[in-house]
């Protein structure tokens, strides 16, 4: 007879302490090579897209560290280390967010780390290297900074907000509504920002440094870890029509639960 499956057992808040700890030793890595690499290590993937060695390092140690901690798990990361796909739980990772700022030497850049458990995220851990700080949260948690709680902010209005967005750097298909999106927050909020890293956009709205953020043309592995930590700091996501294909849909909506009705009206007359 068949031994029946037994779904396994994790301990979400110490796997969450083990990912940190896995991530900060990799952003050391990462932080330390900045000054040892050319010009002659960067490959191109695209004019805009680029990785070195770091990166492809970075995700060897990173699936390496996650195949122990968690045996049987399947990953989608960026640089394709490892391809497999387990059934349960998947791993989502991006060894280095941001890595034009981290070639040409500016902030922010990250390591973003996301398990999903069938189709729910359950823990993210995003790590910004330069300013050593560490966002976690994972299903059930309140969202951390560096052992502190964080919430999103209170503001409710586009004329008490700060908004941040991502400028495409491959597909150019919604680049007038782009900047017609972009003209009205100009006009009308606090101002913009474009920091270069996706995860560190989503982290800095679920620490309220940030009211919204969104960009097209993103890959899962940008906002993974994001998700979790905007949500359990009190945020809320959505895709540009107000759905939940933001994971893999390639768009997000992030922002605090007070603002975001009319956030997303914005965004949605602009680029839905």
């Amino acid at each position: 007879m068949t031994t029946p499956f037994i779904p396994m057992e994790i301990n979400l808040e110490l796997l969450c302490t083990q990912v940190q700890e896995l991530a900060r030793k990799v952003g050391r890595f990462i932080f330390d090579e900045r000054l040892k690499f050319t010009s002659e290590d960067i490959i191109h993937k695209g004019k805009s897209d680029m990785v070195t060695y770091v990166d492809k390092t970075a995700e060897a140690r990173i699936v390496e560290a996650l195949r122990e901690l968690l045996t049987d798990s399947g990953f989608i990361a960026e640089e394709g280390t490892a391809q497999e796909n387990g059934e349960k739980y998947r791993w989502v990772i991006d060894p280095l967010d941001g890595t034009t700022n981290y070639i040409h030497g500016i902030s922010p850049f990250a390591v973003s780390i996301a398990l999903m458990e069938d189709k729910e995220i359950v823990l993210g851990v995003i790590y910004e290297i330069s300013l050593d700080e560490m966002f976690y949260a994972w299903k059930g948690s309140k969202a951390f900074l560096n052992g502190q709680v964080i919430e999103v902010s209170k503001a409710a209005t586009t004329a008490d907000s700060l908004i941040a967005t991502g400028f495409p750097y491959y597909d150019f298909s919604k680049l007038d509504n782009y900047m017609q999106a972009m003209n009205f927050f100009m006009r009308n909020s606090h101002g913009m920002r474009r920091l270069g890293s996706a995860a560190a956009d989503m982290a800095y709205v679920a620490a309220g440094r940030f009211e919204g953020f969104y960009e097209h043309a993103l890959h899962s592995w940008d906002v993974a870890a994001g998700i979790i930590i905007v949500k359990q700091a009190g945020g809320k996501v959505c895709d540009f029509n107000g759905g939940e294909n933001y994971l893999f849909g390639g768009e997000m909506i992030a922002c605090n639960a007070s603002y975001f009705d009319e956030f997303y009206r914005i965004v949605n007359k602009y680029l839905g």
